[in-house]
């Protein structure tokens, strides 16, 4: 005897419709960019934090502005004497005298003093309403000292303005005003110096 087989009845496939992933960021049809004018388009808006920093810049106060400083007059004047430079500049003060940085008064000698502070001698009414500060570069201790004073003078007679002053000072010492043009005399051969010569010997 023959076993007939029945065949399992087929499962009927269903079909299943795929949902559509959804696009990242907002879908904007082509048609309506086409059709859209420049006019349409908005600008986009800051992030947060831009927001927050410029609340917080617009919320600061503004600063005062500092009153301007008034202009004060300074005169600035140039001395020499051999090999010294010295640049005197006078401005409104109390009557303090520096000579390269350090106050005159705290300057050892006596003598070197009096030959620096010798043009104020000669206006005792405005050395207490000026300030002097002195620069000096080259030469010795007295050619220092001398190309300072004829500096002071020449920045005193510019800072007030006085020929009177110019004049009285020429008639005290044509040096105060005037650089004197006179330089040391060069060394020679045959000689240590300008007009020594070596000694002779016999033996």
């Amino acid at each position: 005897m023959t076993v007939e087989k029945k065949e399992k009845p087929k499962k009927k496939e269903v079909a299943v419709k795929k949902k559509p992933e959804a696009a990242e960021g907002p879908v904007v049809e082509s048609k309506k960019i086409e059709e859209a004018k420049p006019e349409d388009i908005k600008p986009l808006e800051p992030v947060a934090e831009e927001k927050a920093v410029s609340e917080v810049k617009t919320t600061k106060p503004r600063a005062r502005k500092s009153a301007k400083k008034e202009k004060t007059k300074a005169v600035v004047a140039r001395g020499k004497r051999k090999e010294a430079i010295a640049r005197a500049t006078i401005t409104p003060g109390k009557g303090v005298v520096r000579f390269n940085r350090v106050l005159l008064d705290s300057m050892g000698n006596k003598y070197i003093r009096e030959i620096i502070r010798e043009p104020l001698n000669y206006v005792p009414e405005a050395a207490n309403s000026i300030n002097i500060s002195i620069s000096v570069v080259g030469g010795g201790v007295m050619g220092q000292a001398q190309a300072a004073r004829t500096a002071i003078s020449n920045a005193l007679i510019q800072y007030f303005g006085d020929l009177n002053l110019k004049e009285k000072l020429i008639a005290i010492d044509r040096f105060l005003v005037i650089e004197d043009t006179r330089r040391v005399e060069s060394k020679k051969y045959k000689g240590p110096k300008a007009r020594a010569r070596y000694q002779k010997s016999y033996r």
